[in-house]
């Protein structure tokens, strides 16, 4: 007889204890733990029944060691997925047997990719799809919105990890879609189906499947309301790929980012599209971030608080817009917030911009925003954030067809960035006619006579040419300084406000 296993399991991080705790000792979650029952004598993780084997070169099965060079070259070849900006993410497709985890919001369109990507694949290997959260009929009805009618893919509804691994060994060197891992659990575990035990040992069944039946896999995850991905964090570290699914469900633009990548780069990027008929890779991204202001350039300034930028992802450029709005706080704590761009940089440009040019901006609160819901971490934008800031408090406008390309330090200098001649070639080839620069990074050979390049040293330089005629002189900031008391005391305060004036 079986004997029986109780062990006490943070739904968070994983930790286990054979006793209950309020708080976790591991990640300091409270309430997180959760008591899970196994058999002992169970074959955990079916993994005792699946052993892992290679082909040598004369196409035997192999569980020993084997040298490299014996290796089939077939085990290198790569599955294409149907979606040019997909298996760039993945550095050329699917390799088969890797196993690859999908997480992303509710909504925000990870089924309907895997089905077209089940539509292309299913041309030349066969398909398995695992619809754990839907019944076929379902499956069928979201397949017919892409126009997958005559597609050859094979749908089951089973949540018995045992029995999904069985069913794998029918689909050798094709391609697994499990949709989702959170919705499949294991006979021997008795607690629900997406806590940590059951991700973890049904996760581990399908893995040694995949390796051992040559499949590629993926796994489809939920995230967490803080973003992160559900169920244990050793999930994340047993599968080859963890790609993440972002974007606002309010919005058009989906980003695809690799996390982590064994067979290919973390920095690619793939960026969709969301339309009626599924998911459409968007060809030029920068045009349709910019969207409108790309028609206006060159024809009137643009609007004060607004700059442009060029971040890298990767190998692949974008352009982005940057907004920032400067207004006068009625509290003695003014608000500064970050909408796609770090909250903790932000604060250290605005620092830059007080210390260093000399702007008035202690008592003002200060929004930025990167339009088209994309966060980005690229330092290069320093100097258009602070060239917005600036423009905000001024009330300044600059040429609508200036881009600025830079990273700003502690001590007002602009410093050099990656791949500026990649940046400034595609701000030329949108219509940019003038791009300012870090002067470090220079020259550099675009070919394009209509673009002309500004190399500065410091962000107050940068500003300079930006808006010329400016003053950022010490007396400038107290100049700014009385404007913002002025527009103050033309407020009606409560009296316990007045000290703060």
């Amino acid at each position: 007889m079986a004997k029986a296993r109780s062990r006490w399991t943070c739904q968070g991080c994983g930790f286990q204890t054979s006793g209950f705790l309020g708080r976790c000792t591991e990640c300091g979650s409270w309430g997180s733990m959760v008591e899970e029952v196994s058999s002992l004598d169970s074959q955990s993780a079916f993994s005792k029944n699946v052993t892992r084997s290679v082909l040598s070169s004369d196409g035997q099965e192999s569980t020993k060691p084997t040298l490299l060079q014996d290796l089939k070259a077939s085990h290198s070849e790569r599955i294409f997925t149907g979606i040019p900006g997909l298996d760039e993410v993945l550095g050329g497709g699917f390799v088969p047997g890797a196993v690859i985890l999908l997480a992303g919001d509710p909504g925000i369109g990870k089924s309907t990719l895997l089905l077209q990507v089940a539509r292309h694949v299913s041309a030349e290997k066969e398909v398995l799809y695992v619809a754990g959260e839907e019944s076929a009929m379902q499956v069928k009805l979201r397949a017919s919105r892409l126009n997958m009618q005559d597609s050859r893919v094979h749908v089951d509804t089973q949540q018995d990890s045992v029995k999904i691994s069985e069913t794998m060994q029918e689909f050798s060197n094709g391609v697994a879609i499990i949709d989702s891992i959170q919705s499949i659990f294991h006979r021997d575990i008795t607690s629900a189906a997406g806590s940590v035990s059951q991700v973890r040992e049904s996760a581990q069944i399908i893995i040694n499947s995949a390796k051992a039946a040559n499949i590629a896999t993926i796994l489809v995850g939920h995230v967490t309301k803080e973003g992160s991905i559900a169920g244990p964090r050793i999930l994340e570290h047993m599968v080859d790929v963890v790609l993440h699914f972002e974007g606002d469900r309010t919005r058009q633009l989906r980003i695809l980012r690799p996390n982590k990548n064994r067979f290919g780069s973390t920095s690619e990027i793939a960026i969709f599209s969301m339309t009626e008929g599924g998911l459409n890779e968007v060809g030029n991204p920068s045009e349709f971030l910019l969207g409108d202001r790309l028609n206006k350039m060159g024809s009137k300034q643009a609007p004060s608080g607004t700059a442009v930028i060029a971040t890298g992802e990767g190998t692949r450029t974008l352009l982005l817009e940057v907004q920032a709005l400067v207004s006068v706080t009625t509290y003695s704590a003014p608000r500064r917030l970050a909408n796609g761009w770090d909250s903790n940089r932000l604060l250290q440009l605005i620092a830059v911009l007080e210390k260093k040019v000399g702007l008035g901006l202690a008592r003002a609160d200060i929004y930025v925003n990167i339009v088209g819901g994309i966060d980005i971490d690229d330092p290069a934008g320093d100097l258009g954030v602070g060239v917005a800031i600036a423009t905000s408090l001024l009330d300044r406008s600059v040429d609508s067809s200036t881009i600025f390309i830079g990273e700003v330090g502690l001590t007002g200098e602009v410093r050099p960035v990656v791949m500026l001649e990649h940046r400034v070639k595609e701000a030329a080839r949108l219509g940019f006619k003038r791009a300012i620069v870090p002067k470090c990074n220079l020259p550099i050979n675009i070919r394009s006579k209509q673009m002309e390049v500004i190399g500065v040293e410091t962000l107050t330089e940068a500003l300079l040419i930006a808006m010329p005629g400016i003053d950022f002189s010490k007396s400038e900031k107290k100049k700014d300084d009385a404007v913002f008391a002025a527009a103050m005391q033309d407020k009606d305060f409560p009296l316990d406000m007045k000290p703060f004036m």
